[in-house]
């Protein structure tokens, strides 16, 4: 495939992604966006949290790296729950309150 084949598909698809980026959003506020009107599915946003702090180099490098550092990736795991224990309980409760 030539060059100039391969940077033509990546700068159609990136005009596609704006066009459904601009399609999706017309309209779409901040309230929308960042908190989704306050009518997300609470398993949704459970999901979301992990999700963000379980990145895909999670699978990848921590495999390799528990059998060298002897399990103490065990304990950051451990600090992983006592942080959503924090976050479920302490503060989103705050946020709801709030209206954040």
């Amino acid at each position: 495939m030539s060059p100039q084949v391969l940077f033509s598909f990546v700068i159609g698809y990136f005009l596609l992604l704006l066009g459904v980026a601009w399609y999706t959003s017309r309209n779409a506020d901040n309230d929308s966006f960042f908190i989704g009107n306050r009518n997300s599915n609470w398993m949704l946003v459970a999901f979301g949290m992990v999700g963000t702090s379980l990145s895909g180099v999670t699978f990848v490098s921590v495999p390799g790296n528990v059998g060298d550092i002897n399990f103490n990736y065990f304990q950051l795991v451990i600090g992983y729950v006592l942080g959503y224990a924090v976050v479920a309980f302490i503060l989103l409760p705050l946020y709801y309150r709030m209206n954040l």
